[in-house]
């Protein structure tokens, strides 16, 4: 991998780029001025941000990265879904996914743009119904890579995002202080200003992670993959409930949710695995215990991998049992399946094509 050797821009609180700018003879009233230009204006080049002098500019382009990852495919689904490959400057791939509003994506009538990005270059989890892990982990993003896809897909798309969901490519908890960079960067009035309630982290099941995510001052929302109602079941799916069981990870859970926090359960319905009238009861016995809605989801197909989705009957048959324990979810009718947007599949698809093995 080839090594970077600038930091982002777009990875600097306003604190920082303050404190940097101040430490090089500069007023902290330029920090402000820069951020304009990297999240009002959209100019990512320092030799763009024309109200600035010229010798800030030129210190500014030879401390920091400004470069945009290269938009490598676009793919755009019947539903309009959207799925971007974007190739970033040590040239590895990464994938974000623009979903329309949806009423089966949030139970309500909406009209948000939802960006699914990516926190890591593949994963190193190994979920078995997913084709971000199958070619392994190779890095995480750093929170410049994180925010410049919600900027590029918006280029790209002309849309203007308002809900961000990190469900794409590795897990989130994974790269947990990057993570958090961006998420407040993303959040905050001088970046993208995009409130709390609309950023979801998900994750397979890091359980200390989620004790560490409790005491974060920011509010945003936490979706956690389940999966699997039983030790037995989840372990099939998600090699990280060797690690952590349903014991352990629901006592993180439990801890979360004593402190004022909300959790989702993603639950992916996969044929004759976790699709179960059993599953459903114990899945609801969970739910109720935490007070979580549960979004359930029907498998999206990935090429090379042996699992498919329920029948559409048995999709509705086990949604009923967990409305029949009074446990609020949703059936989600998944956007972007006739364009392999389940994460990692364009990543791992381009890469089969074209026989390229990235830098090392």
């Amino acid at each position: 991998m080839l090594a970077l050797a600038k930091p982002s821009l777009h990875s600097l609180s306003l604190d920082e780029l303050a404190a940097h700018l101040k430490e090089h003879g500069n007023p902290s009233y330029r920090a402000r001025q820069v951020a304009d230009w990297l999240y009002k204006k959209r100019i990512a080049s320092p030799d763009e941000m024309t109200d600035l002098p010229q010798v800030l500019r030129s210190h500014l382009a030879e401390v920091f990265d400004s470069s945009k990852p290269d938009a490598v495919r676009t793919l755009g689904s019947k539903d309009t879904t959207q799925k971007f490959l974007f190739r970033l400057r040590d040239g590895n791939l990464i994938e974000s996914v623009l979903i329309p509003a949806s009423p089966a994506l949030y139970g309500e009538a909406s009209d948000r743009r939802t960006i699914c990005v990516s926190s890591q270059v593949g994963c190193a989890y190994g979920c078995k119904f997913c084709a971000s892990g199958l070619d392994g982990w190779t890095r995480n993003l750093d929170a410049g890579e994180i925010v410049q896809q919600l900027i590029a897909v918006e280029e790209k798309s002309g849309e203007r995002i308002d809900n961000v969901v990190f469900m794409g490519m590795g897990e989130p908890l994974a790269n947990y202080e990057n993570l958090l960079r961006a998420i407040r960067i993303i959040n905050a009035p001088w970046g993208l200003g995009i409130g709390a309630r609309h950023i979801t982290v998900s994750t397979s099941g890091l359980a200390p992670q989620i004790r560490k995510l409790a005491e974060e001052p920011t509010h945003f929302r936490l979706a956690l993959s389940l999966h699997g109602a039983t030790d037995e079941v989840r372990s099939q799916i998600m090699p990280v409930n060797r690690k952590y069981p349903l014991a352990v990870l629901l006592e993180a859970c439990d801890y979360y949710v004593q402190k004022k926090r909300r959790i989702m359960f993603e639950y992916i319905l996969i044929a004759d695995v976790n699709d179960t009238d059993e599953q459903a009861h114990k899945l609801a016995k969970i739910a109720r215990r935490l007070s979580a809605k549960i979004n359930l989801i029907p498998y999206n197909t990935v090429e090379g991998l042996e699992w498919s989705r329920p029948s559409r009957p048995r999709q509705e048959h086990f949604h009923s049992i967990l409305r029949e324990h009074g446990v609020i979810s949703t059936l989600r009718r998944e956007k972007g399946h006739d364009i392999a947007a389940a994460c990692g599949q364009l990543r791992l698809q381009t890469r089969r094509e074209t026989d390229v093995r990235l830098p090392a």
